[in-house]
């Protein structure tokens, strides 16, 4: 399924962060469960639900085997967002006369952040830990602020906007060995980078499926069952579904296309990461060749397909109204259209870019379908624009100087 290095399809597709394309095989898989196989998965009295339980049991084993999770540890939601939301709320309320204090990161999305500022609201503390100039966790402040009523950390497994990796094992047997619950948002990084819920010793953990080409409009919630469990209160309320902690039918096309992706992502899991890191390094490689051009975040420890470039001397809009053939972003997709609520990217910020720098900063994202004809193509197109920009601006200069003379 991977295209041709010859392929260039027009306009070029650059924000796989955002969301993927559904891929093909993930789309056939789905399909006879829309028009043949449309059963609930809770209806037990005929075959049409049998079939839809069977299917979505499938997808859950799939989906469990990735993780090296058991499949009843499978929570099914309507995407990331959700089961953050799940997560943090349901284990705050559940566990709040143990402790009233959580743990976060000053890069997290902002299902996570959001979630913690309505946590304060209803009388929790929360401590947001800062990260250095790469998106590093400051793993001294971490430590530090663990305290006896700390009940849960979260912290995320890779970084939606400039791809740094967090030390999730090393955060995860930190939490362990406090008896503090430990979630992380694994939506950027699940079939990106290696994760394994015992060997990182995560309690719960957050998934996608349309950053892993499957559909959109769902997710998952790992929970962990084994050494006396997790347990949360659950958010939606009206049925049985999901061990009573997620009501509503169950979305059976997209749990099956789901499966289909986490299955596909695990066979094509070593292949992919090369692919997707050698197109990445020639994006960087071919665009940093140009003066004043910086990459961000953690070049050694990052997502494969990830590159977070700040422009000095253009904004990121302008380039982007230059370049309309090259679809790229300028950071979180869940976040662009709120611009009253913050200047610039709060991840850009703590990494401790001002905001002249935030708003020339511009997010890459190649992705399973993308060519080395169509990075070829964008590094040509995107460095061009820039010797123009910068030889009109030195010219401006000049006969600016050239009026002040006279």
């Amino acid at each position: 399924m991977t295209p041709r290095k010859t392929d260039i399809h027009f306009p070029i597709y650059l924000d796989n962060h955002a969301s993927t394309r559904v891929d093909p095989r993930v789309v056939q898989a789905m399909l006879p469960f829309f028009t043949e196989q449309y059963g609930n998965a809770s209806s037990s009295d005929h075959r049409f639900g049998w079939y839809a339980k069977e299917a979505v049991d499938m997808a859950r084993r799939r989906i469990a085997k990735t993780i090296h999770a058991e499949p009843n540890e499978i929570i099914f939601t309507s995407g990331a967002t959700e089961s953050n939301n799940l997560a943090l709320k349901g284990i705050a309320e559940t566990y709040r006369d143990k402790g009233n204090h959580l743990v976060t990161c000053a890069t997290e999305h902002s299902s996570v952040l959001d979630v913690c500022r309505s946590l304060e609201l209803s009388g929790f503390r929360v401590t947001v830990v800062p990260v250095d100039w790469a998106g590093r966790i400051e793993m001294d402040a971490f430590e530090a602020a663990l305290t006896r009523d700390t009940i849960l950390v979260s912290v995320m497994a890779a970084n939606n906007e400039i791809g740094t990796c967090a030390p999730i094992e090393a955060l995860g047997r930190m939490c362990r060995s406090r008896q503090i619950l430990f979630h992380t948002d694994a939506a950027q990084a699940f079939g990106k980078i290696q994760l394994n819920v015992r060997t990182q010793c995560i309690d719960v953990m957050s998934l996608s499926a349309h950053k892993i080409y499957g559909p959109k409009g769902i997710g998952a919630l790992f929970l962990r069952r084994s050494n006396g469990g997790v347990r949360l209160m659950p958010q939606v309320d009206g049925g049985g579904h999901e061990w009573g902690l997620r009501a509503g039918s169950l979305n059976v096309p997209g749990i099956v296309g789901f499966g289909e992706a986490a299955h596909l992502a695990e066979s094509v899991y070593d292949a992919e990461r090369k692919h997707l890191a050698m197109l990445r390094d020639k994006l960087e490689q071919g665009i940093t060749e140009s003066r004043d051009v910086i990459v961000n975040g953690d070049t050694e420890n990052r997502l494969p397909n990830n590159s977070s470039l700040t422009f000095f001397g253009i904004t990121a809009k302008e380039l982007m109204s230059e370049v309309r053939e090259i679809a790229i972003s300028t950071g979180s997709a869940c976040t662009s259209e709120d611009i009253e609520r913050e200047e610039y990217s709060h991840v850009l910020k703590a990494i401790g870019l001002d905001s002249e720098q935030a708003k020339s900063t511009v997010r890459f994202g190649v992705g399973r379908f993308t060519t080395e004809n169509e990075i070829d193509y964008t590094v040509a197109r995107i460095t061009a624009y820039l010797r123009q920009h910068r030889a009109a601006a030195a010219l401006a200069t000049v006969k600016n100087y050239s009026t002040r003379d006279r």
